[in-house]
This record gives C-alpha cells, sequence and structure tokens, in this order.
C-alpha cells in the first residue's frame, strides 16, 4: 500500500504506478475484461449523450462558449470510466509501457486491445438502443435529433488523413489525462486530472474512436426512421447525411481507431517509457 502523501506523484512514479495497473489488465480474466469494457463503452457513450443534447439548441450562444460547456459535459465519460472502474480500449494504449517494458507480451497487449475494444463498442450500442427507444431523440420538436444527426455526418465526411490526426490528437489528450490521474491521492484529484484535457479534445473537434462508436450508430438510427426524419426541418441535413451507413463507420473508425493508437501510445507511452522507466 502506498504511503499517504499530500504532494501529487512524480513523474517517475507515475511511470512505476502505470506499468503496475497496466500488468494487472493482463492477468484479469478475459471475461471480466470484457465486461469492464462494456461499462466503459456504456460510460463514454452516456458523456456523448449528455454532449448532445446540451449543445443541441446552440441559439444565441457563441460557439467558443458552446464548444466548453459541451466538452466539460462530456467529461462525465472518462470521470465514470476512472473512479467506477472500467477498461477503456483508448487509455489501455499506455500498456505499451508494460509491452515494451518486457513485463507483458505483444500477445497479452493485442488480447487487451481486442476484448476491450468490441466490448466498449457493444456498451456503446446498448446506450445507443436505449437512448432510442426511449424516445429523447424527440426533445426540441427534433432539434435534438437534427443535432444528432449533423454530429454523425460531419464524422462520415472526414478524409482519412483528417480522422486519423484528428485520432491522434485525441488520445494524446486521453492518456495524459489518464496519465494525470495517477499522479492524484483521491477522487476529487482524479476528477479535475479529467477535465482539462478531455474538455480540450472536444472542445478542439479532436476524434476518438469509442466516442464514435455512439455518435455515427446514432445518427445511422435516427436518419432511418421515418419518425425522426419528418421531424427535422432541414432537408439539407438529410442530402448531407447520405454516409451515414457501415461503411462510413468503417470509413471513420478505422482511421480514429489507428490514429487514437499512435496518438496514446507513442506520443504519450512510449515518450513516458524513455523517460521514466527505461533504465
Amino acid at each position: 500500500m502506498d504511503n499517504f502523501s499530500i504532494d501529487a506523484y512524480t513523474p517517475k512514479e507515475i511511470a512505476a504506478r502505470v506499468e503496475k495497473v497496466c500488468i494487472s489488465k493482463t492477468t484479469t480474466s478475459p471475461f471480466k475484461v470484457f465486461v469492464l469494457g462494456i461499462l466503459a463503452g456504456a460510460f463514454i457513450a452516456l458523456g456523448a449523450a449528455l454532449y448532445t443534447s446540451v449543445i443541441h439548441d446552440s441559439q444565441g450562444v457563441p460557439l467558443g462558449l458552446l464548444k466548453l460547456i459541451g466538452g466539460l459535459s462530456f467529461c462525465l465519460g472518462l470521470v465514470l470510466v476512472v473512479v467506477a472502474g472500467a477498461e477503456l480500449f483508448t487509455g489501455n494504449n499506455l500498456l505499451v509501457i508494460a509491452c515494451i517494458d518486457g513485463k507483458i507480451s505483444p500477445g497479452q497487449l493485442l488480447t487487451n486491445w481486442l476484448v476491450v475494444f468490441v466490448g466498449n463498442f457493444l456498451g456503446a450500442l446498448i446506450i445507443v438502443a436505449l437512448v432510442y427507444v426511449s424516445g429523447l431523440w424527440q426533445t426540441g420538436n427534433g432539434m435534438l435529433a437534427e443535432k444528432v444527426i449533423l454530429l454523425g455526418a460531419g464524422k462520415v465526411e472526414l478524409s482519412f488523413l483528417e480522422a486519423f490526426s484528428r485520432g491522434v490528437l485525441c488520445n494524446l489528450l486521453v492518456c495524459l489525462a489518464v496519465w494525470l490521474c495517477f499522479a492524484g491521492h483521491t477522487v476529487t484529484d482524479k476528477i479535475l486530472a479529467i477535465l482539462f484535457p478531455i474538455t480540450a479534445f472536444v472542445a478542439l473537434g479532436f476524434e476518438h474512436s469509442v466516442a464514435n462508436m455512439y455518435f455515427i450508430p446514432a445518427s445511422i438510427i435516427a436518419i432511418n426512421d421515418p419518425v425522426i426524419t419528418q421531424s427535422i426541418s432541414s432537408d439539407a441535413i438529410l442530402v448531407q447525411s447520405s454516409s451515414l451507413n457501415f461503411s462510413g463507420l468503417l470509413a471513420n473508425l478505422v482511421p480514429v481507431t489507428l490514429g487514437n493508437i499512435v496518438g496514446g501510445s507513442l506520443f504519450v507511452g512510449l515518450v513516458y517509457y524513455f523517460l521514466y522507466v527505461r533504465d
């Protein structure tokens, strides 16, 4: 058990704590890891749903302020993951530290990533289904449904390079948020460590693979529901959303996921490994 101190852990101490947790993640039962992955996907989806609800009616609100409020709302997802406990694919990109250090094998690393990724996807889809049947997208005479569709349409229309680079930048900030959480001693410390990096990535428009497991399927379902589309006032939205299908989902998730891996594993994990773990 760590000796209690009011001082934050040093970067070298953080690295040791991160590596210890990374090792434990690969020795946990795959079934438990999968269930924890479902939880994380659901938690991030709840954050995404809150974000959509908060920003859907933006009339009279300055764009910068709207992005800031939306980013703060989305933080709910990672707060739940870190404090309540769950397995998030993007955060688990830090497992590369233990892999490079020889504490876990590449096979253990890839198995964890695969199990968690699938679990995250299932958890996000469960929330999509529950939010859909709840009828919440009819809020504001279809305004919320319009925002759901617009968010998904904007993501599937990104080029491969745009989606990849935004994925890199996103998980750089997400993994830094996770890294900062290991510096704290209390729940309050962890929440404060999460707020600024996560708000930044959302406000800046970066791409998070697990969040997109909610945003894009939600927009696909919304655009294919005649009741919802009848409540949408703008025909331009329906035309813009022509790429909202399974192919569009893959076209976004593949480059974003690859970008997330690069941003988290290389720009955070690998850098801090050489700085604080490698002798």
